[in-house]
């Protein structure tokens, strides 16, 4: 709420909510730019790339540049809390490839549940063949079924 304003901004889950209010709280961070950073990226995963430091993912997000992203890292890295719930990523989600990564959220954006499609990906690279997007998503796809 402003003097000439009154702005509304609603989230998804209460990871988002928390998220956003500390975005907000980081000096020259407002809540554009925050609603932004919270689109550019899902709240586990900004969350996780802030704990790591990860300044090549934090840029990527439009509005974001090194200096911003610096000071998200520094006055944020230790105040964020793990994720908790189904979106938490497990510790085998980390040690995936980017190109099993986005397989693996294919099929979670296909209605997967992600304990089933870390496992139809984790069967599917360790059947053999190529490890390209499309023939690993089909395999993995059909191991889902």
């Amino acid at each position: 709420m402003r003097e000439d304003a009154l702005a509304l901004y609603g989230f998804l889950t209460l990871d988002e909510k928390n998220l956003f209010e500390k975005l907000i709280s980081v000096s020259g961070i407002g809540p554009k730019l925050a609603v932004t950073a919270l689109s550019g990226l899902d709240a586990p995963d900004l969350i996780a790339a802030i704990r790591r430091g990860d300044l090549e993912r934090l840029v990527r997000i439009p509005g974001v540049g090194k200096k911003t992203a610096e000071r998200l890292i520094l006055e944020l890295k230790d105040k964020l809390p793990a994720i908790a719930g189904p979106e938490a990523a497990s510790p085998e989600a980390a040690a995936l490839s980017a190109v099993e990564q986005d397989v693996l959220s294919a099929l979670l954006n296909l209605g997967c549940g992600r304990p089933a499609a870390e496992a139809a990906v984790r069967k599917a690279k360790s059947g053999g063949g190529s490890q390209d997007f499309d023939p690993l998503f089909r395999r993995a796809l059909e191991l889902v079924r």
